[in-house]
Parts: C-alpha cells; sequence; structure tokens
C-alpha cells in the first residue's frame, strides 16, 4: 500500500505543480485586469474572476496539506521509498512557499483584492481571512524554521537523490524542487544558530535522531501550523466496521454513487454538505470487460493488473481524488466514517451505458476549480454527472455558484431524497445510528444529517 500511496501522491504533487502555474496565469490576468482598484469596487465578473482564483488555490492548498500528513508513516519506509517520500514532502512545501509569495507579490499592493480575497465563499467551503492567513504563515520565523531540517536534508544528500530520482523516473519532482528552491533562502538564512539549537533539542523525543526523521517532522509541523487542530486528528483513521462494510457491499450492485464522509479530514471542512466525496461503483472486477473495458485495457494496464492482484472480490470504482480520476479498489471509499449508497432510476442497459462512457474520463486530472464546463479535468462529482447525465431519463440541472455551473455531493444526495434520477439504498452514519439505515429510515436519516452545519472556520 506504501508504494501505491507515494505513486498516488507524486502524482498528486506532479498536477498541483502544473495547476498553479495556470494559477498564477489567471492572477495575473484577474489583477492586470481589475479597474476595481480605480473604481473603487468589483463589476460581478470581476467579482467572479477574483472568487474562481481563491476557491482553485484554497483547494488546491489543502490538497498538499492533505497529502503531507499521509507521509507521516515515511520513517518506516524502505530506503529508496525514504527519498521518495522526501521529495515528495519537500516539493509540495515549497509549492505551498511559492503560491503564498506569488500571492503576496500579486495582491499586496491592491487593498481591495486583499479584502475581496478574505471574504468567505460558503458555496464551495471557503473560510473568511484566507489571505490574511496565508500571509501571516509565510512570514512567520516558526513556519519557515520547520523546513530548516529539510533544506538541510537536501542539501546534504543532494547528489544520491539526484541520482536515485534519475534511476526511479521522479526527475519531474526533482524540476520542481531545483526550480523553487530559492523560495526558502530569504527565511532561512534569518534564523540564529542557537535559537535552531534549542529548538533541536526540542524534537528529538518526537523524532529519530535522524536527519531524515527530522526533516519528516519539520514537514509535518508546518503542516500542523498552518491547520487548525479542530480540522484534523492525526490518529484518526476512518474505515467503515467490517461488518457494515461486507453489509454495504452485499446490497451494491454496478452503478451505485457512494457518498462518503471522513472525520478530521479537510475535505469535508472544506467543501460543503456533510457527505461532500462521492465514487461511481463499476462493480466486480471480472464484471468490468462487459462495460467496455477490455477496449481501453491496454492504456490501464498496471492499474488493470493491480485491481485483478487485490480487488477481485472487493469491487472497483472509478473515483476522482487529489491524483485525479482513478480505478480504486472498493477500499477507497469504504476508507470513511459514513456512507450513502444511491442507485440511479435506470435499467440495467442504461446503467451500463453509464459506467462505459465514466471509463472514457480514467486518467485526467483533479479539478480545484470546479468548472464543469470543461472535461479535461473533473471534480469527483462531475465523474457521476458525466457518466449519467442525459442517460435514459435521467437528467442531472447543474446549479449556479458563483457565476458557474457546479454539482455537489450535496446535490445528488437531495435528488434522491426526492426521488429525482436516483433513491437512498443504504445509510450508515454512525452519529445518528450504529446501524445501516434502509428505505424511509434512510431518508429520514439523510435529512437529519444535511441538517448538521458545518464547523466554523
Amino acid at each position: 500500500m506504501a508504494n501505491l500511496d507515494l505513486e498516488s501522491n507524486q502524482l498528486t504533487v506532479l498536477h498541483l505543480a502544473t495547476f498553479f502555474e495556470e494559477l498564477k496565469a489567471g492572477a495575473r490576468h484577474v489583477v492586470a485586469g481589475a479597474g476595481a482598484t480605480k473604481r473603487g469596487y468589483f463589476s460581478p465578473r470581476e467579482e467572479e474572476a477574483t472568487g474562481e482564483l481563491l476557491v482553485s488555490y484554497w483547494h488546491a492548498r489543502n490538497a498538499l496539506f492533505d497529502l503531507i500528513t499521509t507521509l507521516r508513516r515515511a520513517p518506516a519506509l524502505p530506503g529508496v521509498n525514504q527519498d521518495r517520500a522526501f521529495l515528495i514532502g519537500f516539493a509540495a512545501a515549497l509549492l505551498l512557499v511559492d503560491a503564498a509569495r506569488f500571492l503576496r507579490e500579486a495582491v499586496e499592493a491592491r487593498p481591495l483584492v486583499k479584502r475581496k480575497l478574505n471574504e468567505p465563499i460558503s458555496a464551495f467551503g471557503v473560510p473568511a481571512g484566507v489571505y490574511d492567513t496565508i500571509q501571516k504563515s509565510l512570514l512567520s520565523a516558526r513556519h519557515g524554521w520547520h523546513l530548516y531540517y529539510s533544506v538541510k536534508y537536501f542539501e546534504e544528500h543532494k547528489r544520491s537523490l539526484e541520482e536515485r530520482a534519475e534511476e526511479q523516473n521522479w526527475a519531474d519532482l526533482l524540476s520542481i524542487i531545483h526550480r523553487l528552491r530559492h523560495q526558502l533562502d530569504v527565511p532561512i538564512a534569518q534564523f540564529a544558530s542557537a535559537k535552531l539549537s534549542m529548538r533541536s533539542r526540542r524534537i528529538k523525543g518526537h523524532v529519530k535522531h535522524t536527519l531524515f526523521g527530522r526533516a519528516l517532522f519539520g514537514l509535518q509541523k508546518l503542516m500542523g501550523t498552518l491547520v487548525a487542530d479542530k480540522y484534523l486528528r492525526l490518529g484518526h483513521q476512518p474505515a467503515l466496521p467490517p461488518g457494515i462494510a461486507a453489509e454495504i457491499q452485499g446490497r451494491l450492485r454496478p452503478g451505485d454513487v457512494l457518498a462518503v464522509r471522513k472525520e478530521y479530514a479537510l475535505t469535508n471542512y472544506f467543501l460543503p454538505g456533510y457527505w461532500p466525496h462521492v465514487a461511481l461503483y463499476l462493480g466486480p472486477v471480472d464484471m468490468l470487460p462487459r462495460l467496455g473495458f477490455s477496449d481501453r485495457q491496454g492504456a490501464l494496464e498496471p492499474q488493470w493488473r493491480h485491481l485483478q492482484e487485490t480487488s477481485r472480490n472487493a469491487g472497483v470504482v472509478i473515483e476522482s481524488m487529489r491524483d485525479g480520476v482513478q480505478l480504486r479498489s472498493l477500499t477507497s471509499p469504504f476508507g470513511a466514517d459514513s456512507i450513502v449508497v444511491l442507485r440511479p432510476r435506470l435499467v440495467a442497459s442504461d446503467v451500463t451505458e453509464a459506467l462505459s462512457r465514466s471509463l472514457n474520463h480514467h486518467g485526467k486530472p483533479y479539478d480545484f476549480s470546479f468548472d464543469f464546463t470543461r472535461s479535461d479535468r473533473l471534480v469527483c462529482t462531475e465523474v457521476v454527472y458525466r457518466a449519467y447525465d442525459g442517460i435514459g431519463t435521467v437528467q442531472m440541472p447543474l446549479i449556479q455558484r458563483m457565476g458557474r455551473p457546479t454539482l455537489s455531493g450535496n446535490d445528488l444526495i437531495g435528488m434522491a431524497v426526492t426521488g429525482e434520477a436516483f433513491e437512498p439504498v443504504a445509510v450508515y452514519a454512525p452519529m445518528f445510528s450504529s446501524q445501516v439505515a434502509r428505505g424511509d429510515e434512510a431518508r429520514q436519516l439523510i435529512r437529519q444529517a444535511q441538517k448538521i452545519e458545518p464547523p466554523e472556520n
């Protein structure tokens, strides 16, 4: 599993490195064209463009935070994977620093734009004060210090890391690090050796007395200080209880939509709705050729082999997460604390057509901008939308949020509760019941959960 996690994390970093460059270009355009600075207020289109920038940046930033938390087991990995984990985490941290610095350079002299970037956008889970929070963290000596040992580790092992990266096809990670490494030169130079010595003694009780351990600990502490404690609980491992998972799995049919919630996860707190993430269930591995999977098997050969080896009994989903649209074992959505199973109100042949459609999007990046007007990048709910909309009697109207058409997990569940396109088959939400709910009981539980207010940011 560690190798698969690292593969996913590396892909996430590479996608986000490209995405942040696109975001910078968009930000330059927004700032350069903002007549609001002279006018004293934003036109509707300027306001939408600035909001789109904020939504994209906020969710991309949180994906990097979420990634770094997954590296906490890296010191236990074998040597080659330790190197890979370090390069992934260090590249992710550099992307965070670079994006924050760019935002400051582009916006700091424009008070009106700054104020706009501090406004909340509740429809996309963006809290108030984002710009100030980001800049405070950027200028904090404490936060810069957390990267000191990462820089030190990289410099001391630079040659061996470069050689291993060339052997293992990690050159793109090194390219990100070399391109952005200069962003840490100024803050690191500000720290006095005495202060570093004092702080280094403090961390010895937390990690192995190795430079690698200190480097990874620093990355973890950087993330932890940038995200409020109420958003994370590092010891929490979300997973459906075995009996519940078995019961849910026994009720699944190909084409079901699985809406899930993980407690103490950034993906909950910065996306609207009680069940913010969805996956599309394809069925057992040996059923996939019936969906036209065999026509695409060559392009998906590595995943196909892995799924055959590990998921024949568990089943497969197609799911868009931070590393993009991928085929995953059913254990992926089952790694959650609560779940809703939604079934399309379609005949079997229509479901097969929809699932075959979904495979056309495999391998595409995740869409941190939530832009349903383009299909080259997809958010999780867009996989469901592009699979089912227009199939049989299913119509999935998009809802305008911040001037753009969108579909949330909450929208999908709402359609099921009212009997539009889907119906709720089973619900497990331990906050409300220790058992799997079905039928009217499931609808009642869903309505109860949807009334839960999101935590204050």
